[in-house]
């Protein structure tokens, strides 16, 4: 008889989730950790990121403080105190997993899982060596480690998420040169950063050094940031960021790193030349965590990059072995994580249960904020799709000239012909809180007529959707009535 009847190898916000579903179901469930449960999201990428982000906007807040009437002196950052108030908030929440796991009968099992055979593991130990990056949370075991035991299941999931891809230029391995996990090891604010990357993790970053003062420069090979949002939005944000004093590149790559003091960032592209820095951070991809996990030996296939190959089941090629989050290469956020454990772990019980990634929200904590649910406009032009296309600037709204922060926008996509809504995207004043809304409209496929008949509470940064739509829909209330011939 195997030992469990779900084993689940990772503990991130995929895996432990997977886990205390299963369990939910009746299942006998064990769960394969090395580090704290939480995995990168918790321990070393949405949540601390976000709570120092959140330090960094009460420091801009402080600053400004005058602006609403408010006298202070001259505000300073302590950065220590910054770095162990996030530390206690993971701690927090890392414990609350591991309560959450037990209350829920969820054996965990600390070490390196191998596989064995398909649904058959091996539990190396990884010792006293440290945690977070370059530790045990990405490090196979020493080579010599033997396993401390052996453990079946009758279905295993591959929850092993994924770590920051290195940059291959000259340079790289140079003490200065950091990814976004390591830059938690700082202990202080680098006077001058260079940023390799554009999307959410660099955008992120740039952020938060640029508010506690650092110089910084973002280097982005496309012709915008965050690529993979809207064209506007990208425009949005670099300008944002330009008024902020923060350098921004785009269409532009590094092709090495000189030693020098302070280190030597060599650009190419529109402007080229040399960016003298004192730390480079690469936020430039994500590779999955496979390495000596025995998939070969288990017969389970992956993509030419090392994802693992799954359905909408998220079932691998391989009879009873699934595969959940970052490893599988889809979407790499870590809510889509956790909705593919609650599928997988469906379908192992037994249930038909399917993963849909039509309607999955991203948010980046930038400041300002950027969040999006949908197709953006380009790609609904690309698709054939008639469409038509509204914005609405938070500037408009009475929330949030009373909030102090009126930059940004809300862009509705929407079919002309029906006017349902096919994307929603925002940069702005909690964008990350707006965007429920619109991935609510696209899951109830609704349509610009039902958005702009719903009654918004007032006054509130909400307003915007509605305000969107009414544009869209050629009847602005709070903007200037569109043109006529």
């Amino acid at each position: 008889m195997p030992d469990f009847d779900l084993l689940v190898l990772g503990g991130g916000p995929g895996g432990y989730v997977a886990a205390i579903r299963a369990a939910q179901h009746g299942l006998s469930v064990g769960l394969v950790e090395k580090e704290r449960p939480g995995g990168v999201c918790l321990n070393w990428g949405c949540i601390p990121t976000k709570a120092m982000l959140r330090s960094a906007e009460a420091f801009d807040v402080v600053r400004r403080a005058h602006e609403f009437g408010v006298c202070t002196g001259e505000p300073t950052v302590d950065y220590d105190a910054v770095r162990r108030r996030k530390d206690d908030i993971v701690k927090g929440l890392a414990d609350g997993v591991a309560g959450l796991l037990r209350a829920n009968s969820v054996t965990t099992i600390a070490g390196h899982a191998r596989m064995t055979g398909p649904t058959s593991v091996e539990i190396l130990e990884v010792g006293d060596a440290p945690l977070g990056p370059g530790g045990p949370l990405y490090a196979a075991p020493p080579t010599g480690t033997t396993a401390t035991r052996s453990v079946s299941a009758r279905d295993v999931v591959i929850a092993t998420g994924s770590r920051p891809a290195e940059l291959p230029v000259p340079g790289a391995d140079l003490p200065g040169v950091i990814t976004s996990d390591g830059a938690f090891g700082l202990t202080e604010v680098p006077e001058r950063v260079v940023i390799v990357g554009g999307s959410a993790v660099g955008a992120e970053w740039a952020t938060l050094f640029a508010e506690f003062g650092a110089a910084v420069t973002v280097v982005e090979m496309q012709p915008t940031l965050v690529p993979a949002e809207d064209a506007a939005i990208g425009a949005a944000l670099a300008r944002s960021f330009r008024s902020r004093g923060i350098g921004v590149l785009t269409s532009s790559t590094v092709s090495a790193i000189e030693v020098a003091a302070p280190l030597r960032v060599v650009v190419d592209g529109p402007e080229p030349g040399l960016i003298e820095a004192d730390v480079v951070l690469v936020g430039a991809g994500r590779v999955p965590n496979t390495r000596d996990l025995g998939l070969d030996v288990a017969g389970v296939t992956t993509d030419r990059r090392g994802f693992v190959t799954v359905d909408d089941r998220m079932r691998t090629d391989v009879e009873h072995v699934f595969a959940i989050g970052d490893v599988t290469g889809r979407a790499m956020l870590a809510h889509v994580a956790s909705h593919q454990g609650l599928v997988a772990a469906d379908v192992v019980a037994g249930h038909d249960r399917r993963m849909d990634y039509r309607v999955v929200p991203a948010a980046t904590f930038t400041h300002p904020e950027i969040a999006s649910v949908g197709l953006n406009e380009a790609a609904a032009r690309k698709a054939g799709m008639d469409v038509t296309v509204a914005t609405f600037p938070f500037a408009g709204l009475g929330r949030s000239r009373t909030f102090g922060r009126t930059e940004g926008f809300m862009k509705i996509v929407a079919g002309t012909a029906h006017g349902e809504i096919l994307g929603v995207h925002v940069i702005g004043p909690s964008a990350s809180d707006l965007i429920t809304e619109g991935a609510l409209a696209l899951t109830l496929e609704a349509t610009l007529d039902e958005l702009a008949e719903t009654v918004h509470a007032h006054p509130t940064l909400g307003e915007i959707g509605m305000e969107a739509a009414l544009v869209a829909l050629g009847l602005p209330v709070h903007a200037n009535p569109p043109r006529t011939r």
